[in-house]
């Protein structure tokens, strides 16, 4: 009885989550399109009409999408759960490898490449169809390809020692398994922000350090005024992928890095792009990241903690459709079951995150208009809103849900509001 009603508790969930989402998105497809004929007042100057309605297009044009994307990954997960998907895909490795290790790492890796392999069309159609459609495509097959080929790799030599390490522990060190999976889990993300930069991300870009004297010395001058130390400044050639720009810094400790998108270079003035780094320092100096990294690791304690209680109830597996194995351990399935059915029940508390994403984002641009001028900042959010073709009229609901950045009409008039009183 307790395994139907948690399949109705979950299917439930799902429906409502779905009904919840479709609403967002047909609410803002709608809020799009009825300010698309006209350019908001406060950047009436800065952005043509043309511009403006591209980026509603283009807004509508990835929403419906994600609508698409939606079923779709609903009716995946039911096969996956309650139609037996994963169920028959259990049954047949463990009669292939037999019921130990071997059988939970191909489990495991085989969930991983059947999702791959089913979303693949929908990443093709997006980055070939419609972000061509708009213009920001740079990539080829052959490129699109070969970073799905080397992000299989790369994956497979991460992501496979990793499982064997925790199901590994789930399996031999007792109750307590949860905490020492979570302090190696822990460690694993720290090691990866540090060899990221020099190791991983040179695998998919090329990086050359910042050739333009004047820039250099500018944003060394802000680094210093803000006590920011670098390893160093690089361009990165994100132009064979994408006409998208950005800046970012990465790294932790003597591997912090900063990165500037050659697009960003191509489209920015100096004093823009020393404005835009000022916010991502902003982040750096107001400790957000540190912030951001102490909640991630905090709610991943929590939910392996309640891994740790439900990989040992039957009906957790059996309410999703799998029947636990009795001659070989289930950790791996356990581990799958809990990765699809999280999202379900916690998209609902999205706005919770958004809120301090956005508190963050505020302080940032504080931060840049204390150091730099608030208006070469407006100018550059301007030109990257314009460049990347983001809404300036999202629906605020739609926005409080999916949306990391405040709306751009709140951020601009706080940074110009915060210049006038300077």
């Amino acid at each position: 009885m307790i395994s139907v009603a948690f399949s109705v508790f979950f299917i439930s969930f799902l429906l409502v989550t779905l009904l919840v989402q479709f609403w967002l998105g047909s609410r803002h497809i709608r809020h799009i399109l009825q300010h698309r004929s006209q350019v908001p007042a406060q950047f009436a100057e800065k952005i043509p009409l043309a511009a403006h309605q591209k980026a509603a297009d283009y807004t509508i044009a990835k929403t419906k999408l994600g609508l698409v994307l939606l079923i779709f990954n609903a009716l995946v997960l039911i096969g996956f759960t309650l139609f037996g998907g994963l169920q028959w895909l259990s049954v047949t490795l463990v009669k292939i490898t037999g019921p130990g290790m071997w059988y939970q790492i191909s489990l495991i890796a085989a969930f991983a490449v059947i999702s791959s392999l089913l979303e693949l069309p929908f990443s093709y159609y997006s980055q070939f169809v419609l972000e061509q459609k708009f213009g920001f495509n740079k990539m080829t097959p052959g490129l699109f390809f070969g970073d799905l080929l080397k992000s299989t790799l790369l994956g497979a030599v991460i992501g496979l020692p990793l499982i064997w390490v925790v199901l590994t522990l789930m399996d031999k060190s007792g109750a307590l398994w949860w905490l020492y999976a979570w302090l190696f889990w822990s460690g694993f993300q720290l090691l990866m922000m540090l060899i990221y930069p020099s190791v991983i991300a040179p695998l998919f870009n090329k990086f050359t350090p910042l050739e333009d004297d004047g820039l250099r010395a500018r944003i060394e001058g802000l680094m210093q005024r803000v006590g920011f130390a670098s390893k160093g400044l690089f361009v990165m050639d994100g132009s064979k992928r994408s006409a998208h720009g950005n800046a970012y810094f990465s790294g932790f400790g003597a591997s912090k890095r900063i990165v500037f998108f050659d697009t960003l270079l191509s489209r920015l003035a100096p004093a823009e792009i020393e404005a835009v780094l000022a916010h991502e320092l902003g982040h750096f100096k107001l400790k957000h990241i540190v912030k951001r990294m102490l909640v991630i690791f905090g709610m991943s304690l929590v939910f392996l903690g309640l891994l740790g209680y439900l990989k040992e109830q039957i009906w957790f597996y059996t309410g999703l459709g799998v029947e636990p194995m009795l001659l070989a351990k289930n950790d791996a399935m356990a581990l799958i079951l809990f990765m699809l059915s999280v999202p379900v029940f916690t998209f609902l508390f999205s706005p919770l995150t958004s809120i301090s994403s956005r508190k963050h984002e505020f302080e940032a641009d504080a931060f840049a208009a204390k150091h730099t001028d608030a208006n070469d900042l407006v100018a550059a959010l301007v030109k990257l809103y314009e460049d990347n073709a983001s809404t300036l009229t999202p629906d605020p609901l739609h926005s409080a849900f999916y949306d990391s950045h405040p709306p751009a009409t709140v951020r601009i008039n706080k940074l110009l509001a915060a210049s006038s009183a300077a």
